[in-house]
């Protein structure tokens, strides 16, 4: 949990009110799923080398001896990588026996597909391009987790709304930080779309993501999912008004008005 705090203000809290078992399931996942962002957003790895380690977490994921793999193939960049990254058989360790075959799945998927727009230099030319990217980054995480809430209580939910769900809070992520990205070349928008085009993009994503929860009844599900969603729904009002990055205060407000 302390790892989780440091590496995401968003998840934490909703992750950490979570029952027991199902905390850890999602904790687990969160955290390999940051290990492996970390090789694809490193800013000094070859994209060779990012492409190589990318697809060893895939393998790593779907092989016998996770710990024994993982820990090779990742020796010789103790120093360069960040700690999540570094501990990631640590974080796999804690997902739940009845459950973690199904979270390794979507690892190594999401392992694969991070190592394939690697290799594509993150080229998007068409909203079905982006629409593929947000699927790999954090529409295939709603997926996921519309397996873990059907696993802990039987909750069933929509999955192409669950899919919105992460792809609306991916595309928040690409309109707040396009400066960054751009300054180390990369651009997620595609070709003749402007700012107000991704607005719609992200917007549109969200008001799915507001029937997806809608449809949930009360339970961890509906207690974890509101939380990013409506600091998703902040944040993009905070840019469509030219601002960028909600505060801290505005993130407590919000996450006790909800009753966090």
């Amino acid at each position: 949990m302390s790892m989780l705090q440091k590496t995401s203000r968003t998840f934490y809290i909703p992750i950490s009110r979570l029952e027991q078992g199902l905390r850890e399931a999602v904790t687990s996942a969160y955290l390999c799923m940051r290990a492996i962002d970390e090789i694809e957003d490193h800013e000094e790895l070859d994209p060779k080398v990012k492409s190589e380690l990318l697809y060893g977490m895939r393998e790593a994921f779907r092989g016998p001896d996770l710990k024994e793999a993982t820990t090779r193939l990742l020796a010789a960049y103790q120093g360069i990588l960040p700690a999540v990254t570094m501990q990631v058989h640590e974080w796999a360790q804690l997902c739940p026996s009845t459950i973690a075959s199904t979270v390794y799945k979507y690892i190594a998927m999401m392992s694969e597909q991070m190592a394939e727009w690697v290799d594509r230099k993150w080229t998007i030319r068409t909203e079905a391009d982006l629409d593929r990217y947000t699927y790999s980054v954090a529409g295939m995480v709603g997926e996921m987790l519309s397996d873990l809430w059907y696993w802990y209580d039987g909750t069933k939910t929509d999955r192409d709304k669950a899919v919105a769900f992460g792809r609306g809070l991916q595309a928040v992520n690409i309109l707040r930080n396009r400066g960054e990205d751009l300054e180390r070349g990369v651009d997620f928008f595609p070709e003749g779309w402007e700012f107000n085009e991704m607005l719609q993009y992200t917007r549109r994503n969200l008001s799915m993501a507001d029937a997806y929860i809608a449809d949930l009844k009360d339970g961890p599900a509906l207690s974890f999912c509101k939380i990013p969603l409506a600091l998703a729904h902040a944040t993009v009002k905070l840019i469509a008004g030219g601002g960028n990055k909600l505060t801290r205060d505005a993130v407590l407000k919000i996450v006790s008005r909800l009753g966090g």
